[in-house]
């Protein structure tokens, strides 16, 4: 049974002696008949509309709150949410998008103390900032720490690798081997040829020079591990983007 097809009776709960017809509209109409029209408009799809007219109308907090988190269960990330109140604020107005974030916020709240750049996830090492040199081989966003550079003396590279869930880099290649130390969240590893390995705080891997291979975060999670590497030794080749339907196989974990 598809999540919009479940019975409503909010409705029914709150109003029903009160107000029986309105209950019934609300719960076999609205939420039952337009919200199941999935073919038509995506439950997303159909949350992202329905937060920001609420929000834009002046909706009561309650409502908001309720729409926000019907939303967050269809799938709207804390970052779309931030994104689409921002954008919001210059058409319906600064103060309903300061009590929409007051809402948002309360809803993403396990969200936000996980995401490393609002400084209460506890990371080890700092998240550092967007991997602009090499954005063009990631999907999504990742950011860059260098904890121990190379100089005239030492040609080792110790460097803090942090992904935005669902962020992965392209397929590619070493010509060096290449140690990583898993950190924080969860993510994925994947050499050519072989299944996804999964990854969590604590897990290391060595990847031989020369094998093409992958990794980044699962679709719902932050990950961040540490790369060690000799960079006399190595010239990175990059190659294709990994498939966008082989990632979604793997899921979340």
């Amino acid at each position: 049974m598809k999540e919009q097809e479940k019975k409503q009776t909010a409705g029914r709960d709150i109003l029903g002696d009160f107000a029986p017809k309105f209950a019934e509209l609300n719960d076999d109409v609205l939420f039952g008949q337009v919200w199941s029209r999935e073919a038509e408009l995506s439950p997303r799809d159909r949350s992202m509309v329905t937060i920001a007219t609420l929000i834009g109308s002046g909706a009561p907090e309650f409502t908001i709150k309720s729409h926000l988190n019907e939303g967050k269960k269809n799938g709207i990330s804390k970052d779309e949410v931030a994104e689409m109140i921002t954008h919001i604020a210059f058409y319906a107005g600064w103060p309903k998008a300061w009590g929409a974030f007051n809402a948002a916020k309360e809803i993403y709240a396990e969200e936000i103390a996980k995401d490393p750049s609002s400084g209460n996830a506890g990371y080890i090492f700092g998240i550092g900032d967007f991997n602009e040199a090499y954005k063009a081989y990631f999907t999504g966003k990742s950011y860059l720490n260098p904890l121990a550079m190379p100089d005239k003396s030492n040609t080792i590279s110790v460097v803090n690798v942090t992904f935005k869930p669902a962020c992965i880099n392209n397929w590619h290649r070493h010509a060096t081997e290449q140690i990583l130390l898993v950190t924080e969240g969860k993510g994925w590893y994947q050499e050519w040829g072989k299944p996804a390995q999964f990854l969590k705080k604590g897990d290391a891997i060595t990847i031989p020079k020369g094998v093409k291979h992958w990794h980044g975060a699962t679709a719902d999670s932050w990950f961040a591990h540490i790369s060690i590497m000799d960079t006399a030794k190595d010239k990175t080749e990059w190659l294709e983007p990994v498939a966008d339907k082989e990632y979604k196989k793997l899921g979340s974990r």
